[in-house]
């Protein structure tokens, strides 16, 4: 055999080595130390059925996910950190170094932005009336216009053949090519806008604290409620199922639903208005951050604080890999999880002197973040950041026009109600445990006491030979019967009253207030 083959084979080894080491349970139960044979026989097959299936998922993950992420790996004392965007595009191939840009718009900022699912189309919004979509995939720009009025936020619908736009009194939406198609005057003055694509529902939160719902597909307005919590524009939807979270003024963050008029949950997560909320693409995480200068991570399967950071921020974003961007002033931190939700700073990047950051966007299935500021908006590079593997009838950024028509009608046929939004998706397609039986009032209890005596005295007895049919004896018989019927009754009762028949003792175990002490029965010595 050539030793160019051998080598080839050894190093595909080593790979489904590694990989496997990934996803195995950890170290294996010493049975040599066992001296039970049927126990050491039942967990030596269990450890072999564990290697197989830690096999078998290094197999598909081989073949399924075949690009790998990138992550900046520090040199000893090197400090990842440190490393500027100007070291990591000396660095990277051709096609990733034309990616980061910044683009000077002084006039009609602050920016905010926003990306289609798929990653491929970027819109714009100025403060003052500004609108552009770009095609990120070419860097073309697709339509370019202004309206003449304040623009709070901005959002694309199901693709990016529409999208939202929070103006000044409604919000509007446009399509591709910047024709206004719809004006949702229901709304009111919406601050935030936020887009369920599984639902095909568009949320919003206008000045007055309304939080509104509204189907796209049929234009109907599914929910309308008050959150009884003032003004706010902190608005961010929970990727994994679909919740709305809103944070206020007081620290509080609430979760909301289109099915339900109160919130589903209320936490109390700082000790002033809260700035940003962000969850993580898991839905397990949530990050927040308020006035009282702290980032704080949140497990939401048990709402517990996991970490706290002493930062401030204007704005907070998971990427698809988990790691966390936030922005405050002029700089950006990204901090990436090492272990155990322990969130180190990762990356640093500082935009000119002056220019305040509103907004901080990663793109997705890219390692770039869209950052929007006071004088334009920008993107830079974040190695890491991105999933490296997209699946095309997911997300597809190559997608032709063909595909994506098929894909617009698969997303209508799949649209799923609002009542599947809850707090653990999990539950749908399962079966409701059964609801405890409601205790019968007193009144109840008699009639149906009284028909089962009626039927118990109606019963008719056969007669019997040599003495045993006598008068007394049958009436004896049909006492016992009514007894039989009207017992379960009574036991009902029973325990409807208390079973008031029973005198209570006065003793050890019962306390009486003391001024009746005096008057209790003193045990027997």
């Amino acid at each position: 055999m050539a030793p160019a083959r051998v080598d080839a084979e050894k190093e595909a080894q080593h790979e489904l080595e590694v990989k496997v080491a990934k996803y195995s349970r950890g170290q294996g139960a010493d049975l040599k130390a066992l001296g039970d044979k049927k126990l050491k026989g039942q967990l030596s097959v269990k450890e072999k059925l564990y290697g197989q299936s830690a096999k078998a998922a290094a197999k598909a993950e081989k073949w399924l996910m075949p690009n790998d992420g990138g992550i900046l790996e520090p040199d000893h004392l090197e400090k990842t950190y440190r490393f500027s965007q100007r070291d990591i595009l000396t660095e990277v191939d051709l096609l990733s170094s034309r990616k980061p840009f910044d683009m000077i718009l002084p006039v009609l900022g602050p920016y905010n932005i926003g990306y289609t699912p798929n990653g491929r189309y970027m819109l714009v919004g100025g403060r003052k009336g500004h609108l552009a979509m770009m095609d990120m995939l070419h860097m073309d720009l697709i339509k370019e216009f202004e309206v003449r009025e304040t623009v709070r936020d901005v959002t694309f619908l199901h693709n990016e053949q529409l999208y939202a736009v929070a103006q000044k009194k409604y919000p509007y939406i446009y399509n591709r090519h910047g024709t206004e198609i719809h004006c949702l005057k229901e709304h009111g003055k919406a601050l935030k806008l936020q887009f369920l694509s599984k639902q095909f529902l568009l949320a919003s939160i206008n000045s007055f604290g309304q939080l509104h719902y509204q189907d796209v597909s049929t234009g109907e307005m599914v929910a309308n409620y008050r959150t009884g919590l003032g003004r706010t524009d902190v608005m961010r939807a929970n990727p994994y199922n679909a919740v709305i979270g809103l944070g206020h003024a007081g620290g509080k963050v609430t979760m909301w639903k289109p099915t339900s008029v109160k919130p589903l949950v209320t936490m109390l997560c700082h000790h002033g208005p809260v700035t940003a909320v962000a969850f993580d693409r898991g839905g397990h995480l949530m990050a927040t951050a308020g006035v009282d200068r702290k980032i704080k991570i949140w497990d939401l399967r048990k709402y517990e604080v996991v970490r706290s950071y002493p930062q401030r921020a204007q704005s907070l974003d998971f990427s698809q890999k988990g790691l966390l961007a936030c922005s405050n002033g002029s700089q950006v931190e990204i901090y990436r999880d090492f272990g155990g939700h322990d969130y180190k700073l990762y990356m640093k990047h500082r935009i000119l002197k002056g220019y305040q950051v509103g907004k901080v966007l990663f793109r997705p299935y890219e390692d770039i973040l869209g950052i929007g500021h006071s004088m334009g908006f920008s993107s830079i590079l974040v190695p890491g950041s991105g999933e490296p593997n997209f699946d095309t009838f997911v997300d597809n950024p190559m997608e032709t026009t063909k595909q994506k028509r098929e894909k617009e009608v698969h997303a209508l046929l799949d649209k799923l109600p609002p009542e599947t939004i809850m707090l653990n998706p999990n539950m749908i397609a399962t079966v409701r445990a059964p609801k405890k039986k409601e205790k019968k009032t007193k009144k109840e209890i008699e009639e149906e006491m009284d028909d089962a005596i009626e039927a118990a005295k109606n019963i008719e007895r056969k007669k019997k030979t040599k003495g045993r049919s006598k008068p007394s004896k049958r009436a004896k018989k049909k006492e016992e019967d009514v007894f039989k019927a009207k017992r379960p009754f009574l036991e009902q009762s029973e325990e409807i009253n208390g079973r008031p028949d029973k005198k209570q003792r006065i003793g050890e175990e019962v306390e009486l207030p003391k001024a009746l002490q005096r008057f209790a029965k003193k045990p027997q010595s």
